[in-house]
């Protein structure tokens, strides 16, 4: 949910990068921020074992102007994808405003991108709220893997909904498609809350 800050005039958005493990998520926020003016950016925290797996999340603030003089600061999260840290990963999907799912397009991991995007309902189910509800895009990352599962497949499993979510082939160690999911999960959340902001911003957290 949208934090408000009246005295500061600052908007808080927080976007959730969601996936199995090894799909790319944390690959997602180095590149986004190796790739950002440093004016607009925090620290990248990484909590991570020695097998370089994130253990909880990374965290990263972007600001940019935008609408009714009020400015957007952008907080990226990921989850742990591995099946322990399930708890982890409800706790850090409370309060988002928009979801990336990140997609391993290696056939051998299909498996485990079912599981997750299945965990990823679930949990936003045990926090009141559903794909329907809320911003989400998805990343179909690792394009470059000869074994790599056809884009028509990958739509068919994580995207037949009614209203499809905006989709990109990425290749996250490249910084391809990196820029352009996070434009587009910011796109949506620009068009909800200007909406929101014209009705007086009542549904957001307000100070």
């Amino acid at each position: 949910m949208a934090y408000i800050n009246y005295a500061q005039r600052e908007i808080q958005l927080k976007v959730v990068y969601y996936g199995c493990g090894f799909c790319g998520k944390t690959t997602n926020l180095q590149a986004i921020h190796h790739t950002l003016d440093p004016q607009q950016k925090s620290d990248l925290v990484s909590l991570a074992t020695s097998g370089d797996r994130t253990l909880f999340f990374d965290f990263m603030s972007l600001k940019t102007p935008t609408l009714n003089n009020f400015t957007v600061r952008f907080q990226l999260y990921t989850v742990p994808g591995q099946q322990i840290y399930m708890s982890t990963r409800q706790l850090v999907l409370r309060g988002a405003d928009g979801i990336v799912f990140v997609v391993d397009s290696g056939w051998d991991r299909m498996p485990e991108n079912v599981e997750s995007f299945q965990d990823l309902q679930e949990n936003l189910l045990a926090n009141n709220l559903s794909l329907a509800q809320i911003p989400c895009v998805i990343q179909y990352n690792k394009r470059d893997l000869p074994e790599s599962a056809n884009i028509e497949y990958l739509e068919y499993a994580f995207n037949n909904r009614a209203i499809r979510a905006p989709s990109f082939e990425a290749v996250a160690p490249r910084g391809e498609g990196v820029i352009e999911t996070l434009n587009a999960i910011a796109r949506l959340l620009m068009v909800k809350y200007s909406k929101t902001s014209q009705a007086g911003m009542a549904p957001a957290r307000a100070q």
